[in-house]
């Protein structure tokens, strides 16, 4: 699905994802109509603009992926700031790229998406491992009656380790031995024991436990 607020440009970028075998279910012009037309149509790439009318890009973002997990949102904005980046990432977004990218580039994106990989434009991928790594580096507040960390089984904590190195949900079916479907639920289960809501939060969390290194 396309979401973009230009009628022509919307339009191209749909017209290339379809010319080059993508099934575009869905396009919108605004805010409120994405959030519509994707919960109607469920897509599994949501390519989105962050300058929308009436909701901008990342209250879309945020909403969708809170009530659908599984949907990967590949942004595709005019805007290389680094807060906008850092905001769309932490709203649920999987990749983030330049208007400015080629239609090989969007295509190419657009397939690493849908595979689950995080795809950025050149230099802006160590932007947020970067602040993931500062996120992770404050102190948190401190608390005396905080809970007991969640238990994770053996597996869970496994593909946890993965995610946060950077694997792809099939990459690490691959290496593990296992179906891609369980690797989601493993993901799934872990994101309910620790009461997080997407991807980038479970890999801020595995940052902070180390796990990443591990």
């Amino acid at each position: 699905m396309v979401v973009d607020d230009h009628p022509m440009w919307r339009d191209a970028v749909a017209r290339d994802l379809s010319e080059s075998g993508f099934d575009v279910v869905a396009t919108a012009g605004d805010g409120p109509g994405a959030v519509r037309r994707a919960r109607a149509v469920v897509p599994d790439v949501l390519v989105l603009d962050l300058n929308l009318p009436g909701m901008p890009g990342v209250q879309v973002c945020k909403e969708l992926v809170g009530s659908h997990p599984g949907l990967r949102v590949l942004v595709l904005s005019a805007s290389g700031e680094h807060a906008d980046v850092l905001e769309a990432v932490k709203s649920g977004a999987t990749g983030y790229l330049l208007k400015s990218a080629s239609t090989q580039e969007l295509t190419d994106a657009v397939r690493a998406t849908a595979a689950g990989d995080p795809v950025f434009t050149p230099g802006l991928a160590g932007l947020v491992l970067g602040e993931y790594r500062r996120l992770a580096s404050d102190p948190a507040p401190a608390a005396s009656d905080e809970p007991k960390a969640p238990q994770l089984t053996e597996r869970e904590t496994e593909v946890l380790r993965l995610v946060a190195k950077g694997l792809s949900y099939k990459q690490i079916a691959e290496r593990l031995v296992i179906s891609h479907r369980t690797v989601q639920n493993h993901v799934q289960n872990t994101l309910g024991k620790l009461q997080l809501h997407n991807r980038v939060e479970l890999v801020r969390y595995a940052i902070e436990t180390g796990l990443d290194d591990a």
